[in-house]
This record gives structure tokens, C-alpha cells and sequence, in this order.
């Protein structure tokens, strides 16, 4: 048998379960009929990077050493298959994209003997798919055959046609295999989902002809499938006591992530404030109750909406920068923001005051760990070397530039190789360096100094944006090699730009906003010689500032003087 020819290695691997968000929208949801979903990969302590395997042939015999974040496994192999795919970040040369969040669920389930974490998972299933379907079925045919030691997930699958969504959980110490349900998302809908299972009834293949159990796994190409799911994942739940009811009632997610008011409104709120950017607020609002912790009136969001109006690709990115704003969860809109409205807050999740009081605080869609952000669109009308498109930077959605990546590349961008982000020494040739740089000015003083941000962030994806056109129409009567070359070049082209106007908004922002103030600027936004504002604290803190200080700051002879 051959030695190890390839190694999985994953940048994480120190991480724990991380916390991420992925929104997800169907073909006829959007606006070009692409296919698209959203990662945004949370988590302290890692820095950012783009994760590359490229495509290759394979001779019989040959095996691939995993090095996940789980357990060692030293000198533990998959075998490998006779082709592998090329993968730029998590979309294969076929357009097929997995993604992820973690719900954990019951930890008790978790089997540390087992090979596979979810990232290792999930990238051999994108260098061995050619679609959406193929891929859930390799993940099943993997934690089989090698044992699954991840705890609860939620997995997006999406190709140039579908999207599924698929939740999986292990099934304990010593036993292999996992228990798991996958279903395909309406064309017309828009799905979420952010660190809390969210599958609940689904179809039984005994009533239903678009469903199948992992029995007959082998029919899942068949289009009129729309629901596969593992033949002992109901009878599994009742053996362990998590259910006890009729199958036809059966929820995965209450029998293996049980919620709570935490869970609810730190991951599900995420999903809330998703689709209420699409679909009547006063609808949405209706399900308040739930985030807010009464399960007596509402215990669940719908799995996915059909969408006011279909998304754009943009709507989908400035989906990703959410706080909650305009809703009453909205971040900026209280004391807690701080004098300058930031939406951004320190952890810990909870905290107590003085006497012992108990609070806690929101997670928003956008946070400041995240280590890297992307949008992807799969398009079917184009060949797939140009039609997968990851929308990609490192650090806070909401903070970066979104830049696109060719799912045919066989070059990483300098700024995103994982050897230019250095975990614990700054960089300028870093992505996630440098748009930390820039991030950590802004936040502090936010509403003085995020207009700044929006206008290089929106003159980098209006350019990113209109310059599709002119790609498109270059790469007409290419043969795929040529066009391979002129996509590489086209993507390294893309991140350069967006790290020299990183560079030249991070020395503008210290020049413009020096020891709180704001130099002013002429029409062109050039420095003038003389003259500064000093911005004032937002409204919502000035009125706390009374309430919490009593008459310490108050004008007093000021106001004598008035009144006389």
C-alpha cells in the first residue's frame, strides 16, 4: 500500500466548536438565478486564511493523513479516490460549496474514537463531489466507514442548481456512523441557520415519494428527491430516551439540541433579523415571543420564507453586516453602544454588576472574531471555472471589502495564503492584519469614523461589481487553460486592490480622526490646512450619562445664568 501522498491539514486545528452564521438562497430567490450562500467563520484567537487543495490524480493504494481539530490520530489515513477536485476556500471546481455552523446539540453523542471532524468532512466531500447530492452522499459513505468526533452541525450543500441544508450528530463513544437529516431547500426560498439545529419534522419515505432513508441512499440523484435522512434516526433518539412519541411527529431538533432562551437568542435571533430584511416586518415580529425566550407562544421559526422580492448578491453581503439595526434588538440604539454607537461588544456572552445582577448580550450576524467572511454564487447559464464565485476577505463582514475569487484558481492571493496571516505578529501583507488594523480604529468611535470605511468599502465592490462584465466577455472563445491563466490573474489583480486601499484608508483614518477629533476636509475629501469638528456623543449615551451621574457633570452656573 502506498505512504501518504496528500495531507489534510486544517488551519484551525486549535479551535473549538466555532460560531458561524450561513444564509442560503435558492435559484428562483434570487435575482440572477445564481444559486448563493454566506459563511461567516467566528471565532477567537485564529487568524483568517484562504484554504487551497488542488486538483490531482490518484494511483490505487494511496491514503490521506487527517490532522483535524479533534483528537490526535497519528498515522490514521482515508483512502484516497482515483480524482480529486481542485477547492479554493469551500467551493469546489464543479461549484459545489459546503458550509457550516455549530449547534452542538447533545454532547454525550460526541465520539471521540471517531476519525472525521466536520471541516475534514466537509473538504473531502467538495474534492470528491460533483454536485450538491453526491456530496451528502459522500459525507454519509465517510462517518460510516470512519467515524464522525464533531458535535452537533448544521451543513449548507449547495451546487450551480439546489440548495440542501443537512444536520448531523454523532452517535457516542465507541459507536461510528452518525445520525443525520438533509433537505433541499425550495428554489423560491431563502434559508438560515446560526449555531442552533433547526431541522424539526421532515418527511418519512413511507409516506412520502420525494423522501428516502440512507437505506436506499443510492436513489438520491433522482430529482424528485427532496428528503434523505439516516433509517435509525428516529429509533436511535427513542433508545437514547431523547423521544418517545409517533415517528410522523418526530423533530430532530428537539430530540438532539433541546432549546433554551440562550440558545434561542444568541443563534436563532440571527436567523430572525435575516428574514426580516425580506418579508414583512410585521410578520416577522410576530415571532418575537420565541427570541424572546416565551415557547409558550411560538417555539420555532420557519425553516426558510419565500422572500418579499428576489436577493441580489449585494443584498446578501450587507446581509452579513447586521446588528440588528432598525429592529428591537438594535445594537446602536441604547447606552451599550457606548458614545459613539458602536455595535461591537466585548465578551463574555454574560456578566453581573455590583449587586450581582445577571445581564446578557446580543450576537449579531456580524462580530468582530470572526477570523474570515464569504458570499458564494453558483451560476448554472456559465461554465463553472467563471460561474463559482467566492466572495471572500478575512476578519468582520462588516469591517471588509468583499473580493471575488474564481473557483478555477491554482493561485492564492499573497494577502490570503495562510502563511502571510501570522496568528500573533501584525503584518502588511496580511488580509486579516491589515482590515484588523482598520477595524479596531473604527470601532471605538464608530458613527465618527464608519462613513470613512462604507465609502472604501463600497468604491472596492462597486469596481469588483461592474468589472464582472468585462470578465465575462474577455474570457469568450478561451479555451478553459487560458481561461484559467486570466481568472488567476484577475483575482490576485482583485486582492491587491483591495490591500493598497485597506492601506491607504488606515493611514487616512489615523490622520483624519488624531486624539478625537475630525480634521476637516474639502469637496475631494483632502485634508484642509487649518480647522477641526469635534464630534459629539450619540444622543442614547448623553441621556444615560444624567441618569447614572446625577448632577455630577451638569452645567449648574451655566444654567443660573440662562434663567436669569
Amino acid at each position: 500500500m502506498k505512504k501518504l501522498v496528500f495531507t489534510l491539514t486544517l488551519a484551525l486545528c486549535i479551535l473549538p466548536a466555532l460560531a458561524c452564521t450561513n444564509l442560503i438562497v435558492g435559484k428562483k430567490a434570487s435575482a440572477d438565478g445564481s444559486v448563493m450562500c454566506t459563511y461567516n467563520c467566528d471565532g477567537f484567537g485564529f487568524s483568517g486564511s484562504l484554504f487551497y487543495s488542488p486538483s490531482g490524480r490518484h494511483e490505487k493504494g494511496e491514503l490521506i493523513e487527517i490532522h483535524g481539530w479533534g483528537p490526535s490520530h497519528e498515522g490514521q489515513y482515508v483512502k484516497q479516490v482515483e480524482y480529486t477536485n481542485n477547492v479554493v476556500g469551500l467551493m469546489n471546481e464543479k461549484q459545489v460549496t459546503i458550509v457550516e455552523t455549530t449547534f452542538d446539540g447533545r454532547l454525550m453523542l460526541v465520539n471521540q474514537e471517531g476519525l472525521l471532524d466536520y471541516f475534514s468532512l466537509m473538504r473531502l466531500a467538495l474534492q470528491r463531489s460533483s454536485t450538491a447530492r453526491e456530496a451528502i452522499r459522500c459525507m454519509v459513505e465517510l462517518v460510516e466507514e470512519y467515524g464522525y468526533n464533531s458535535s452537533g452541525e448544521t451543513l449548507t450543500i449547495c451546487d450551480p442548481n439546489e440548495a440542501w441544508i443537512m444536520e448531523i450528530i454523532g452517535k457516542g463513544p465507541g459507536n461510528k456512523g452518525a445520525v443525520w437529516v438533509a433537505l433541499r431547500i425550495p428554489d423560491d426560498c431563502i434559508c438560515a441557520h446560526a449555531n442552533l439545529s433547526r431541522i424539526r419534522q421532515f418527511p418519512l419515505e413511507k409516506n412520502s415519494k420525494n423522501s428516502i432513508s440512507s437505506k436506499n441512499l443510492k436513489k438520491i440523484n433522482s430529482p424528485e428527491i427532496e428528503c434523505v435522512y439516516a433509517a435509525d434516526v428516529i429509533s436511535f433518539a427513542k433508545e437514547w430516551g431523547f423521544y418517545s412519541g409517533k415517528d410522523e411527529d418526530f423533530s430532530f431538533r428537539d430530540a438532539y439540541c433541546p432549546i433554551d432562551f440562550e440558545n434561542v437568542r444568541y443563534a436563532d435571533a440571527r436567523v430572525w433579523s435575516f428574514f426580516r430584511h425580506h418579508y414583512s416586518h410585521e410578520e416577522m415580529d410576530r415571532y418575537l415571543p420565541y427570541i424572546n425566550g416565551d415557547f409558550d407562544v411560538c417555539d420555532h421559526l420557519p425553516l426558510w420564507i419565500k422572500p418579499d422580492k428576489p436577493l441580489s448578491l449585494r443584498d446578501l453581503q450587507n446581509d452579513m453586516r447586521d446588528h440588528f439595526e432598525g429592529t428591537p434588538l438594535d445594537m446602536t440604539s441604547d447606552m451599550t453602544a457606548g458614545p459613539w454607537g458602536m455595535p461591537i461588544r466585548p465578551l463574555p456572552m454574560h456578566f453581573k454588576d455590583s449587586d450581582s445582577v445577571a445581564y446578557y448580550r446580543e450576537r449579531p450576524i456580524a462580530t468582530q472574531q470572526s477570523g474570515f467572511t464569504m458570499t458564494c454564487q453558483m451560476r448554472s447559464w456559465l461554465p463553472d471555472d467563471v460561474g463559482g464565485v467566492t466572495w471572500f476577505n478575512c476578519d468582520d463582514a462588516n469591517m471588509v471589502a468583499y473580493v471575488p475569487l474564481y473557483c478555477c484558481i491554482t493561485q492564492v492571493p499573497d494577502c490570503f495564503r495562510p502563511e502571510n496571516n501570522p496568528r500573533n505578529e501584525f503584518s502588511y501583507e496580511s488580509a486579516f492584519w491589515m482590515n484588523n488594523w482598520v477595524a479596531n480604529m473604527v470601532y471605538p468611535r464608530y458613527s465618527m469614523m464608519i462613513s470613512d470605511l462604507r465609502k472604501a468599502q463600497n468604491e472596492l465592490e462597486n469596481y469588483y461589481f461592474a468589472d464582472q462584465d468585462s470578465v465575462l466577455a474577455a474570457i469568450k472563445g478561451m479555451m478553459p487553460i487560458d481561461r484559467q491563466s486570466y481568472l488567476n490573474k484577475k483575482s490576485i489583480a482583485y486582492a491587491e486592490r483591495m490591500m493598497q486601499r485597506w492601506d491607504k484608508l488606515a493611514k487616512y483614518l489615523i490622520v483624519k480622526y488624531n486624539d478625537l477629533i475630525e480634521r476637516r476636509t474639502d469637496e475631494n475629501g483632502e485634508f484642509a490646512r487649518w480647522g477641526y469638528k469635534t464630534p459629539g456623543y450619540a444622543p442614547q449615551f448623553i441621556d444615560a450619562i444624567g441618569k447614572s451621574t446625577g448632577d455630577r457633570y451638569k452645567l449648574k452656573e451655566v444654567i443660573e445664568r440662562r434663567e436669569r
